[in-house]
């Protein structure tokens, strides 16, 4: 038996559901989120969110080296991130788990990333968010933690909470944009067998 989950692929409804707070950091929560880490790194994900592989908790993982990043226009209005690493770098691990993740400040300066999701697969698009975010949130031994993220951890935290709040990235795209974008994945989906 493997330890890892099946991720929900769009337009499963538990996408569009909100996840509930969490009461006891018991050894199941703790096993949840080793099984959702083995499952992020096994699809090659920086983030993956409770409702993604269909329990409806307030938990996330994510890890992303703060040096596979950069800004490529600092100083401009919006900010615009660059994915940086190579295929073969040796990256440096930055797992977090989130429990309970609140936003409790956003910066007035944006950022703009080109975003994906493990449950819209290999279909992408921008999405502009607070560059900068304050978080807090209670890490597996049931302490709590505050944590400023920026650039992509920032959009990481933003994409992963909105998760669970049952919020998708392409909820952000226009109409016309969202139709497109959803019909190339129907087409991946029929393609791969996903259906």
């Amino acid at each position: 038996m493997t330890n890892t989950y099946d991720v929900i692929l769009h337009a499963d409804p538990v996408l569009k559901q909100v996840a509930n707070p969490i009461g006891d950091i018991d050894a199941d929560i703790q096993a949840q989120a080793e099984k959702m880490m083995n499952t992020m790194y096994e699809t090659r994900g920086i983030g993956l969110a409770a409702n993604q592989v269909n329990i409806l908790n307030r938990m996330f993982v994510m890890d992303v080296d703060p040096t596979c990043w950069k800004y490529k226009n600092e100083g401009d209005q919006i900010l615009q991130i660059e994915s940086v690493h190579r295929e073969g770098e040796d990256l440096t691990p930055n797992p977090l788990v989130m429990i309970n993740p609140e936003i409790v400040k956003k910066s007035e300066q944006k950022s703009v990333y080109l975003e994906g999701c493990l449950s819209i697969p290999q279909q992408y698009a921008e999405v502009t968010r607070p560059a900068h975010v304050t978080v807090e949130y209670i890490d597996t031994d049931g302490n709590k933690q505050t944590w400023d993220a920026s650039g992509l951890e920032s959009h990481c935290v933003q994409h992963e909470l909105d998760h669970l709040d049952g919020v998708l990235f392409i909820d952000y795209l226009s109409r016309l944009k969202r139709s497109t974008l959803i019909r190339k994945l129907e087409k991946f989906k029929k393609a791969e067998g996903l259906l």
